[in-house]
């Protein structure tokens, strides 16, 4: 497994939950992460953005970067497996290291149904070299002549960040950040990121504020291959002009305190622009929280509108779904219980890990089914 950071953002968070797993199957497996300079996750950052489909200029030189830091990494790298599993499009170039016998897969946890097409072209001509892709839904895919694997990502239900808290762990997390619970508490966790809106989140807050008293917490931190992180953290937080009832943290990375701030809210918001699968609806669906999102990426497969959460296309959308779970508990129950079946059904960590398994024994056989 090859990645681009140990530590924040799903596919790290994945990674760290699902090699144990696969170790005590008695796979041997190791987990590589490609070193990089500030310039090279500038760039990276930028292709993520244009594979989102977002207007992004990338020159020659910054296309030069990219691939000299993936052949320095080719360099110090370990590629002696029979499956290498590379993660997104930053070590993506890594596939020039292929040995003979080997077996490639390039796993996209992004959104590629509209990228902006120089980028991608770019890039697939890494991809194609690739034994097999693999997608998180068939809207996210693009035509490709390999084999394409369809594997939602998941959570792990006993990890920090999704077990069970008792009540004096909650409000310990909350004291710690001084947040009152004296009014319902709405919240987004995500990393500072433009595409994750946080600014429209405290705008449809400010809508919701005129009807209905409420606090909103938007936490998060940053990733170590994301460098627009604390410019959008500052943004954010002149948006909300000093607002008593807006708590703006920069986190570390604590799974724990995540974790109790999502207990503690009575409804989280996801306000993406652009989105992958949206790892943090499906924690909060696993807590039973009443969720409010935007409908792009994977969260429509995990909002099913009215039943499972709320989908919005807008700020004041967002705005209105948030008001109707507010004047309606019990509905807003209703839709948390529905939304923990959902992803007790289809997202835990265990249906993952046979996926993967299927996906490897697939790679070494010929025929369209694949047993365990």
């Amino acid at each position: 497994m090859i990645n681009s950071t140990a530590v924040g953002g799903g596919v790290a968070e994945i990674l760290n939950r699902m090699l144990p797993l696969l170790k005590e199957l008695e796979i041997d497996i190791r987990w590589e992460v490609i070193k990089g300079g500030e310039q090279f996750f500038d760039i990276t950052k930028k292709i993520h953005n244009a594979l989102h489909g977002k207007d992004v200029e990338i020159g020659s030189q910054e296309l030069e970067v990219y691939l000299e830091t993936n052949k320095a990494n080719i360099q110090d790298i370990d590629f002696s497996a029979d499956v290498v599993f590379i993660h997104d499009p930053q070590p993506a170039a890594l596939i020039e290291a292929r040995g003979d016998v080997q077996r490639w897969i390039w796993r996209c946890h992004i959104d590629l149904s509209q990228p902006q097409k120089d980028v991608w072209n770019f890039l697939k001509k890494f991809i194609l070299k690739y034994d097999a892709t693999v997608f998180s839904a068939p809207s996210f895919s693009q035509k490709l002549p390999l084999r394409q694997f369809l594997i939602p990502p998941s959570i792990d239900p006993l990890s920090e960040k999704n077990k069970p808290l008792p009540q004096e762990v909650i409000d310990k997390v909350l004291e710690k950040y001084q947040i009152p619970d004296d009014k319902p508490i709405i919240t987004q966790i995500s990393r500072f990121d433009r595409l994750k809106d946080p600014v429209g989140v405290i705008q449809a807050y400010k809508m919701v504020k005129r009807y209905n008293d409420c606090r909103l917490v938007l936490a998060g931190g940053t990733a170590s291959d994301d460098p627009e992180g604390q410019i959008v953290y500052e943004e954010v937080k002149a948006a909300a002009d000093s607002d008593p009832d807006i708590h703006i943290i920069l986190m570390p990375h604590n799974d724990l305190e995540v974790n109790a701030l999502q207990r503690a809210s009575a409804i989280i918001v996801q306000k993406s622009i652009r989105e992958g699968f949206g790892l943090t609806v499906t924690e909060a669906l696993w807590k039973a929280k009443p969720v409010v999102a935007c409908a792009v990426g994977g969260i429509p497969l995990q909002i099913k509108h009215k039943y499972s959460g709320l989908l919005c296309h807008s700020i004041e959308g967002a705005a209105f779904a948030i008001k109707q779970l507010l004047n309606n508990p019990e509905y807003a129950q209703t839709l948390g219980r529905n939304g923990r079946e959902h992803v007790k059904n289809n997202f835990l960590l265990t249906r993952h890990l046979r996926d993967y398994l299927l996906l490897f024994l697939s790679l070494f056989y010929d025929r369209d089914v694949i047993y365990l």
